[in-house]
């Protein structure tokens, strides 16, 4: 499912426009990235949680020339799947 068919779904299944819904889902995405960026953890019950990962500095491989390469720390955006949406997909 890419953007625009979630946002037909969003549209249809709260009896909004399409336009309404493009900007709620929108709306959502932009909140959760705002959170995210100030490290807080994003939980919708039953469904899952965002959150902020730290990725600890370690070494690499370049894989063209195999020359070894040194990866900073960073933070990365991860999901952990609810309840609910494990028993759905499981079902």
């Amino acid at each position: 499912m890419n953007k625009q068919e979630l946002i037909n779904a969003i549209a249809s299944g709260a009896s909004l426009s399409k336009v309404e819904a493009d900007r709620a889902l929108n709306a959502t995405t932009d909140a959760i990235t705002h959170a995210l960026a100030q490290g807080n953890r994003v939980q919708l019950t039953g469904f899952g949680s965002f959150v902020v990962r730290v990725r600890v500095a370690h070494t690499g491989r370049n894989p063209q020339t195999g020359d070894t390469i040194k990866i900073k720390a960073s933070k990365v955006a991860a999901f952990k799947a609810g309840k609910t949406l494990k028993e759905a997909v499981n079902s």
